[in-house]
């Protein structure tokens, strides 16, 4: 069975508002990278999937907007590439390598982790939280950011139960951002 990882950015307060933590820098941008090349899809609500695509998605053209650089470049050209499930009931039609899941969401999430292949990738923020309720994440992996935002969307807000998690790895960034990987407590031994 592939596991399902939920990754996301977070601040020393809880905010996992894009813009809430450190700018990228080199570092940073080389760990994301690898955590989506490595990722066998990634699973994304209708508002992260559009976020996403609006940012990372190749133009048409071929050729990569201005402000990518060397550093925006190779994490571009993975997630584009990247197999991706959107979650939604209101979008019916994806061509960024998307597949719509508007049916039942824990059989389809379900049905996808029974697939042969690397592990899979959940980011956002509403569609991580559900799954998280039905006890669907299997891995959590957190880069907190040495700042207090104050306001904006928080960490996992909402949870009708207590996660129990164990920490099962640790990265510390130049920067002092520091990546944290757990399992629920009972997936962990």
């Amino acid at each position: 069975m592939r596991p399902l990882r939920y990754s996301i950015n977070v601040t020393l307060d809880g905010c996992c508002h894009h813009e809430a933590g450190l700018p990228p820098d080199e570092e940073s941008m080389r760990y994301w990278t690898e955590a989506i090349a490595e990722a066998g899809a990634l699973i994304y609500g209708r508002v992260t999937y559009e976020m996403m695509e609006a940012a990372w998605r190749r133009p048409d053209s071929g050729d990569w907007p201005d402000w990518m650089g060397k550093m925006e470049t190779p994490f571009a050209e993975a997630i584009d590439a990247a197999r991706k499930y959107v979650v939604s009931s209101t979008l019916t039609d994806t061509d960024w390598n998307a597949t719509v899941i508007d049916a039942d969401l824990i059989s389809a999430i379900r049905s996808l982790k029974d697939e042969p292949g690397e592990r899979l990738s959940v980011g956002g923020v509403a569609l991580p939280s559900a799954l998280a309720d039905l006890g669907l994440i299997d891995e959590y992996e957190f880069v907190v950011h040495p700042v207090v935002a104050g306001h904006g969307p928080t960490l996992l807000a909402g949870l009708r139960e207590h996660v129990g998690l164990e920490l099962v790895d640790r990265r510390e960034f130049r920067s002092g951002a520091v990546a944290l990987s757990y399992r629920p407590a009972a997936k962990a031994r």
